[in-house]
């Protein structure tokens, strides 16, 4: 008898409706957001760790690079596409005129505004995802974007420099970063995500970039003075907008 009952619970059984599908690549703002619902994943979901300590020597390390390849001026205003929750904004913040950090997430841009408040100067703007259109025409001398471009498909990686170009004044600078594929610790990296099955491959994960690709989306969008160096495993390239 029992044995029975099971077979008609399961003939007549309501199905089970199949879990959503994961948000495609393309949908940065939705990914992000959920992935941002508090300051601890949101911190856990663009570095991996939570210390403090960590967050403050690793927003040097990017000041450094800064001052190295495109300098750093005590009257730049400067824009981070893709800032999080303010990591290097919190060091480059008392060292220039204006810092600006844009962030896909509107849960980003409020951990980012919490956690930036001691500064006067800092302003945290939510943008699309596909551009940076709340930042007017060239109203800032230097933007960077670092750690972002291996979420991005490459349209938005070549959206966002020229957005740079637009937003830049003449003279200004622009440095983008991302894993380099042909860097042996690159490669290593990459050969790493092959091993997610294409059908459970989180659309944020991780993508990498060749030196030409970089270099070819800042001559394209019109930089000059274009520069590159390797820096761990990641490929650096800047430009100056003529």
């Amino acid at each position: 008898m029992r044995r029975i009952l099971r077979k008609i619970r399961r003939r007549f059984a309501k199905p089970t409706p199949p879990p959503p599908p994961p948000p495609f690549r393309h949908e940065y703002k939705r990914t992000w957001e959920a992935l941002a619902e508090t300051e601890d994943t949101a911190k856990m979901a663009v570095s991996g760790y939570l210390d403090e300590g960590m967050y403050r020597s690793h927003g040097l390390k990017t000041k450094g690079l800064l001052e190295d390849t495109v300098g750093l001026k005590a009257d730049d205003e400067i824009l981070e596409i893709g800032a999080g929750v303010g990591r290097v904004g919190a060091v480059l913040a008392p060292v220039c005129k204006r810092w600006v950090g844009a962030d896909v997430s509107s849960r980003m841009v409020e951990h980012m505004r919490r956690r930036l408040a001691a500064f006067p100067n800092v302003e945290a703007v939510e943008i699309s995802g596909h551009d940076l259109a709340p930042i007017p025409d060239a109203s800032l001398d230097l933007v960077y974007c670092t750690v972002v471009f291996m979420h991005l498909e490459e349209w938005e990686r070549y959206r966002y420099v020229r957005e740079a170009f637009r937003v830049l004044r003449p003279g200004g600078r622009l440095l983008v970063d991302n894993v380099n594929a042909l860097d042996d610790a690159g490669w290593a990296f990459f050969e790493h995500l092959l091993s997610f099955p294409p059908e459970s491959r989180p659309p944020f994960v991780s993508k990498t970039s060749t030196p030409q690709e970089l270099v070819n989306y800042l001559t394209r969008a019109g930089f000059e003075a274009i520069g590159q160096r390797g820096f761990e495993l990641f490929i650096v390239v800047h430009g100056v907008k003529p």
